[in-house]
């Protein structure tokens, strides 16, 4: 008889990663560590700090 997709994908290893999945992951965090590498995450607190010092009114 006709198989549902679910019923396929409970035959599969359970918890197994897609591998579309972890090239993303991997390429998400590659791209991470070069951001910071340049610098990227003290441009980015900055701005977060202006942005909450203008909403609390203080700055």
């Amino acid at each position: 008889m006709w198989k549902r997709k679910s019923e396929e994908r409970r035959n599969e290893r359970p918890g197994a990663p897609l591998p579309a999945g972890m090239f993303l992951a991997v390429l998400g965090l590659a791209m991470m560590g070069f951001g910071i590498c340049r610098g990227e995450m003290a441009v980015v607190m900055e701005k977060a700090v202006n942005i909450c010092m203008e909403c609390i009114g203080i700055g």
